[in-house]
């Protein structure tokens, strides 16, 4: 039930950006005459302060959100899976090495230092994504390093190894698959944890820039005025809640699947 109902949400979200493209709404229309509308008929989900269509700036935001999450993602989990696998494979001096780096981007909270490097690199799309995978890929290497010390010493790899393989051909032929698994339901949780991160950091005025749209930018501005235009940061506070249960809950569901202890 959790799984059907994760599938449908996203999936709606999915196909709300796809058709948003195709209606060619555009986003940063201004009316005055609108300004702060409630939702009806001219403005299905109502306007902001600028007599912007909500629905038209709440598509284009959550078609950045999968943007930036899939993008940031991808580079984190291709950054953070190489340092663990070379650090659990060879062990040693390298691996005290690299896991040491780890430690001490481990030590700061993650959204402290996207903040912070978002301040020294300045706001903007790019420099968002930047600043959310310098800080994203510890988490990969760390799962990654603890799997793959295991998997080192295993009969088939030690085989591979006595027969001439060599290093890439082992990691690729016989570690990384048995990760395969774990690093999706990883990079499932990570998929909803840059979505709170960019809406975060456009929250704060670090992210993305007005007039494009954002969910954390919109939410910046609805707050100014929740007590007589409340709709305004309530659909995009419950759009946001949403996607991301649903992602989560998604993972859940697909860690629970992978895992073989779990009695189907």
């Amino acid at each position: 039930m959790t799984k059907n109902i994760s599938f449908v949400i996203i999936m709606f979200w999915l196909i709300a950006v796809v058709a948003g493209r195709l209606l060619q709404l555009n986003p940063n229309l201004i009316d005055l005459n609108a300004i702060l509308n409630a939702p009806g008929t001219a403005y299905l989900l109502g306007a902001d302060d600028l007599g912007r269509s909500i629905l038209a700036r709440l598509l284009r935001g959550v078609e950045v959100s999968f943007f930036v999450a899939i993008v940031v993602t991808g580079i984190t989990m291709f950054v953070g899976v190489f340092v663990g696998l070379v650090a659990g494979f060879y062990g040693g001096k390298i691996d005290r090495i690299l896991m040491q780096i780890t430690d001490i981007f481990l030590a700061f909270p993650g959204i402290l230092l996207a903040i912070a490097f978002s301040a020294v690199l300045g706001p903007g799309l790019v420099n968002l994504m930047i600043a959310l995978s310098m800080t994203g890929w510890v988490s990969y290497a760390r799962l990654t390093r603890g799997q793959a010390l295991g998997l080192r010493n295993r009969q088939h790899v030690l085989a591979a190894e006595s027969l001439g393989a060599s290093v890439p051909r082992m990691i690729f032929q016989h570690i990384l698959p048995l990760l395969a698994s774990v690093l999706v339901v990883e990079a499932t949780y990570s998929l909803a944890s840059v979505m709170i991160a960019e809406a975060s950091l456009s929250f704060l005025g670090l992210g993305i820039q007005s007039p494009d749209a954002s969910w954390g930018a919109m939410l910046r501005d609805g707050v100014r005025y929740m007590l007589f235009a409340p709709h305004y940061v309530l659909i995009v506070g419950l759009s946001l809640m949403s996607l991301i249960l649903a992602i989560n809950l998604g993972g859940d569901s697909l860690r629970d699947r992978l895992d073989v202890r779990t009695e189907k």
